[in-house]
């Protein structure tokens, strides 16, 4: 299984397509909200560049002061935009609380704005380039009308590159939408990679196990399963690695927002690095062996970790993961 980090292996371009929201975030001792940009899909792609990945955005960002912010961060932190649309619709909002754990609840203001509403035509005007892998998820592969779109952009993109999904259920939201269920189970088929959370997979399938899930995704054709457990770490399989435990890192938790979002990058560009990314080398993906899926999602461990330690959806370079060595839960 190769795993030197070759240049050219470096250099494989991923895309994220789905929402960047704002999030006004609670300061509880000031009493106030501050503006921070995010939105998981965003916030993948953030992830990604910052780990040397060359990562492009497809989304919908809106041309208000939020809406320019948005670009603005994606920008500054190396996400190229050429693939952003322009809407005129608002952008989206997040009012973000945190508990006395540092877990987040979501306050969502989604209404009418811009991150759902893709049409067809703005889907082919993309010009996506050479793509090693697409990454999709959250509300945008769910939300009308615009859910249709992204996830036929997955279907045709699957020719030529990795699709991954994380579906960051919102159930607040998703419950409200007829077919929710039906186009996440369908995503969760397309994928190549699949990460979800423990509440993610408790609102799909109440009662299902993460090795009965596993076990059905990999035999319907995906080649890498995750399911995060916070805390206590990740359930992870591949096609030839039964199902097994990936620890969790400890540290001293600010808050965890973003915290699943880092661990999907860490996995992507992971994969990326190994030169398992892209169309053509989907049975090389398929035969990742255990040692290489353990070490893949151990670095992802890492990274959602060292998220948890500082405020926000703030994850690390390259040099601030190589350098951080916690201890394992």
């Amino acid at each position: 299984m190769p795993s030197d980090e070759t240049p050219a292996r470096r250099r494989q371009v991923v895309a994220v397509a789905g929402e960047a929201v704002a999030d006004l975030v609670a300061d509880q001792p000031a009493g106030a909200y501050v503006a921070v940009p995010g939105g998981s899909p965003a916030n993948v792609a953030v992830g990604l560049a910052r780990l040397g990945t060359p990562t492009r955005m497809v989304a919908r960002i809106g041309a208000d002061p939020l809406g320019r912010t948005l670009r603005d961060h994606l920008t500054a932190n190396g996400v190229a935009t050429e693939t952003v649309v322009t809407a005129h619709e608002p952008s989206s909002l997040a009012l973000v609380h945190h508990d006395a754990d540092g877990v987040p609840s979501f306050d969502l203001r989604i209404q009418g704005t811009a991150d759902w509403q893709w049409t067809e035509e703005e889907a082919a005007g993309l010009r996506l380039g050479d793509l090693a892998a697409l990454h999709v998820g959250s509300l945008a592969l769910v939300m009308p009308p615009g859910a249709d779109v992204l996830a036929a952009l997955a279907r045709r993109m699957r020719s030529v590159a990795t699709i991954s999904y994380d579906p960051n259920c919102r159930p607040a939201v998703m419950e409200g939408v007829p077919d929710a269920r039906v186009r996440v189970e369908a995503l969760l088929r397309l994928a190549d990679v699949v990460k979800l959370s423990d509440a993610d997979l408790d609102w799909l399938r109440p009662g299902c196990g993460p090795e009965e899930l596993t076990e059905e995704l990999l035999s319907a054709g995906v080649s890498v399963v995750a399911v995060t457990y916070g805390a206590r770490g990740s359930i992870v399989a591949g096609r030839r690695c039964p199902p097994r435990r990936v620890p969790a890192y400890r540290v001293d938790v600010v808050d965890t927002v973003g915290a699943g979002d880092s661990y999907m990058s860490a996995v992507l560009a992971g994969l990326g690095r190994r030169g398992l990314l892209g169309a053509g080398r989907r049975d090389a993906l398929a035969a990742l062996d255990a040692p290489d899926l353990v070490a893949v999602f151990d670095e992802a461990a890492r990274a959602a970790a060292l998220t948890c330690s500082r405020r926000g959806a703030d994850p690390p370079t390259r040099a601030e993961l190589d350098a951080f060595h916690p201890t394992s839960g």
